[in-house]
């Protein structure tokens, strides 16, 4: 179980306790990508905390240390041996604060430190450019370009609409170069 500690916040598993906090970033998500998360009622949220605990992958709540509520969440996925796959969503509530960079850098710092991540990348749609922008910050570099990629929701006719995603990646040793130069 990773529970991880920043000046500001807590990284931690999601409790039930949090579903109030998860359903008010949920109930209305801003990238289309979260469109599947969607929630609408307390007990949706409770629901969704449940199956995200037992067989959904991987999240961390992030929390803010004065108060304790859930700001967003970072979730990963591991690719074997050694990849892992990772993203991000927060409350719109908090967006512009750092809080963003800093649980994904303590959470990076994390899987090249403590998990023996040697490569770490993410997805961001095209029109996501605070995430692109956050990936950058992380010292990311920009891979690829998926053109019409994945569709997570439907135009007015019907038909899925499909969206360019965009690769970012880094690597431990890059990471490291990073934090050496930063020290």
């Amino acid at each position: 179980m990773i529970t991880l500690q920043t000046p500001r916040l807590n990284l931690r598993p999601f409790t039930a306790d949090d579903a109030a906090d998860l359903l008010e970033y949920l109930s209305s998500p801003i990238p289309s990508c979260f469109a599947g998360d969607k929630v609408t009622s307390i007990e949706a949220a409770v629901a969704k905390i449940a199956k995200r605990q037992k067989d959904e992958g991987d999240y961390l709540a992030v929390c803010l240390n004065e108060t304790g509520k859930v700001i967003g969440e970072i979730f990963y996925v591991k690719e074997e041996p050694d990849t892992y796959s990772v993203g991000w969503n927060f409350n719109a509530q908090f967006h512009g604060k750092g809080y963003a960079s800093e649980s994904a850098q303590a959470f990076i710092d994390y899987l090249f430190d403590k998990d023996d991540a040697r490569r770490v990348y993410a997805y961001v749609e095209v029109d996501n450019v605070a995430s692109q922008k956050l990936c950058e910050r992380l010292g990311m570099r920009k891979e690829g370009h998926f053109v019409e990629f994945i569709s997570f929701i439907k135009n007015a006719d019907g038909t899925p609409k499909y969206e360019d995603t965009l690769q970012y990646a880094i690597l431990k040793k890059e990471w490291q170069a990073k934090r050496d130069a930063a020290s």
